[in-house]
């Protein structure tokens, strides 16, 4: 007898997919076939890209908003946030959404729905949320890549780290 497939999660930092793919990896993620290696992993119930959006930058040209467009196309659910500019110390400014409560949010409302958690995102932030879910039973995979991982992040994982640099072959635009 088969074991059944596993309930999929997805949760996606866009903001630190990005980040990782432009600094880190240096090529980009064909997002259609992330999603498929999603459906062979199992049973995807849930599957969210949280972004931020608006305001005078790329993310409300016409190339974004395509993008977005072909994420919903392509079976993600996309949780959008306004930017808003945050002045440093210094003077200086910086444009962030910070959709990580929106996101842990979602981890915690749909964690009924799912047996494994795939978290997009090496953000320190989330090494909480993450020890809460396994202490609820839940597996959980953190999808990065080297420089882009918090190390309290990449040690909690594991051997559950899925190391993007290694799948260029497989998820390569």
């Amino acid at each position: 007898m088969s074991e059944a497939r596993p309930r999929v999660a997805a949760f996606i930092d866009g903001a630190n997919m990005y980040y990782t793919q432009r600094d880190k990896l240096r090529w980009w993620i064909d997002w259609k076939k992330l999603r498929s290696l999603l459906d062979d992993a199992g049973n995807v119930v849930f599957c969210m890209f949280y972004t931020g959006v608006g305001g005078p930058s790329e993310m409300t040209d016409d190339a974004f908003i395509r993008f977005l467009d072909m994420l919903a196309a392509s079976g993600y659910s996309i949780e959008e946030k306004q930017l808003k500019t945050i002045y440093t110390h210094d003077g200086t400014s910086v444009r962030k959404a910070n959709l990580d409560v929106e996101l842990v949010l979602d981890m915690f409302n749909q964690i009924d729905n799912y047996d494994l958690a795939f978290l997009f995102s090496g953000d320190g932030d989330f090494e909480r949320p993450l020890r809460l879910i396994r202490d609820r039973g839940k597996r959980f995979k953190v999808v990065s890549a080297p420089g882009a991982i918090a190390a309290e992040i990449r040690r909690l994982a594991g051997g559950d780290y899925i190391d993007l640099s290694a799948l260029h072959a497989e998820l390569a635009r």
